[in-house]
């Protein structure tokens, strides 16, 4: 019994030392920041990805008092704004808007300047959205099927913008066509904003953009649009059907925003983030902001986050190799 006791004090001696050792070093960031820290956001101006870029940098300055700086990367179909994180110091004074595209696409069709998984560490998971697929307001097709039965009739004349190529947008863009057999031309973009203005000015018949970069311009009735690629209908829009409502099987796809930073960010600084970013995420402002453009919140741990991107990762190589979706 006595030697029991002496064993269940020795455990708990040797937990207590190691709970004491790790409960300052979550907390601990001495001296950080101590200089401005810089949120990259890889794409031009005014879209989705500049919206989430700008909304937690402005959140986390205000919460903390630092001082975050928005710096616009865009390029290479977002990919260039996460090489150039890849490339920066593990201090936690660069961070880069990741998503879809650029983490789980973009390196598995084009040769890019970084490993996702080996150079980049994921700190925060901010949302989930689908694509949408808009028109000019003045536009012939009223709905999805509209659209496929003219483009079956003349393969490859009808053309649609995206964000860049590989991206979340032209995937979602060539599942749909491999399910429903139809064939549009793919006209890709640095960015959905100059793509949604050239489905304005009349040069493009369609875009496929995420909900947040086209909500404006389809709440001044700028823009119609004919179909999100979500399994459910989605709050910010109710009134857009699904493309499974337009009878079309196995052409869902969900993309995802989130926080990354360099490889070999220090746990502190890791925890630390992600908690922030993660309570930034509770703030009923920034929910409503989010899910108003079609965003759907996600405050899980930077382990979580690390895990569903690896899966998404594997999940996305067998889309690509079953669908044969190549980039020239």
């Amino acid at each position: 019994m006595q030697r029991r006791s002496l064993n269940l004090l020795a455990t708990a001696a040797a937990l207590a030392t190691a709970l004491g050792a790790a409960a300052p070093a979550i907390a601990q960031t001495p001296g950080y920041p101590s200089k401005p820290i810089r949120m990259i956001i890889p794409s031009t101006p005014g879209g989705g990805t500049d919206f989430i870029g700008r909304l937690l940098s402005t959140k986390l300055a205000e919460m903390n008092g630092w001082s975050v700086v928005p710096d616009n990367k865009p390029g290479a179909g977002t990919a260039l704004g996460l090489a150039e994180a890849a490339r920066a110091s593990p201090a936690g004074y660069d961070l880069v808007v990741g998503q879809t595209d650029n983490v789980s696409l973009i390196p598995l069709l084009l040769k890019v300047a970084y490993d996702p998984i080996r150079d980049l560490t994921p700190v925060a998971l901010v949302a989930t959205t689908p694509m949408m697929l808009v028109v000019p307001e003045n536009s012939p097709y009223k709905t999805l099927n509209d659209l496929i039965q003219a483009a079956k009739a003349a393969p490859g004349t009808i053309s649609y913008g995206t964000s860049g190529t590989g991206g979340g947008a032209h995937i979602s863009m060539e599942l749909l066509q491999g399910a429903a057999n139809f064939k549009v031309q793919h006209v890709p973009y640095k960015g959905s904003t100059p793509a949604l203005a050239d489905v304005m000015g009349g040069h493009l018949a369609m875009a496929a953009t995420s909900i947040s970069s086209a909500t404006t311009l389809l709440k001044s009735g700028k823009m119609r649009a004919l179909a999100v690629t979500s399994p459910k209908r989605v709050a910010a829009v109710p009134e857009v059907p699904t493309v499974s409502e337009a009878g079309l099987q196995h052409a869902d796809f969900v993309t995802f925003y989130g926080i990354f930073a360099p490889a070999g960010l220090p746990q502190p600084l890791l925890q630390r983030l992600n908690a922030d970013f993660n309570k930034i995420l509770a703030l009923p402002d920034v929910r409503s902001a989010l899910q108003g453009n079609g965003l759907e919140p996600q405050p899980i741990s930077a382990e979580e986050f690390a895990a569903m991107v690896k899966a998404d990762i594997q999940k996305n190589r067998a889309v690509i190799q079953s669908a044969h979706i190549k980039v020239e």
